[in-house]
């Protein structure tokens, strides 16, 4: 039996907030926090833990300093973050291609129950 796309996925990555995170940080290459904020629609706080975890994991760099006067965090995808979203997303293709009706299946065996209707 063929394992089944959905035990490839990242908890890290998968979490709605952080695949966000990490979406809109690999198109800008380089994000500044408030933007994250404002385009996730989080506050702060929320933003921050994610990116906590994020940082843990090795998957993006926080740099805090300055522009003109104004404190700014600045946030980046590490070469590990760029293969967890690569990763993620050709995870997510594999489960829609077989959601679709593509090739390699998972075999359901005898104990899978049909579908009502």
């Amino acid at each position: 039996m063929t394992e089944h796309p959905t035990s490839s996925l990242d908890d890290v990555v998968h979490q709605r907030v952080r695949l966000g995170i990490l979406a809109v940080t690999k198109e800008a290459r380089r994000v500044e926090f408030t933007f994250l904020r404002t385009t996730l629609g989080l506050t702060a706080g929320n933003l921050s833990q994610h990116l906590g975890v994020l940082e843990k994991a090795d998957l993006v760099t926080i740099d805090k300093g300055y522009e003109g006067k104004r404190a700014r965090t600045w946030i980046q995808l590490t070469k590990a973050g760029k293969k967890a979203l690569h990763d993620e997303i050709a995870t997510l293709k594999t489960l829609i291609h077989q959601l679709e009706g593509g090739e390699g299946k998972t075999d359901p065996g005898p104990a899978a129950a049909p579908a009502p209707g």
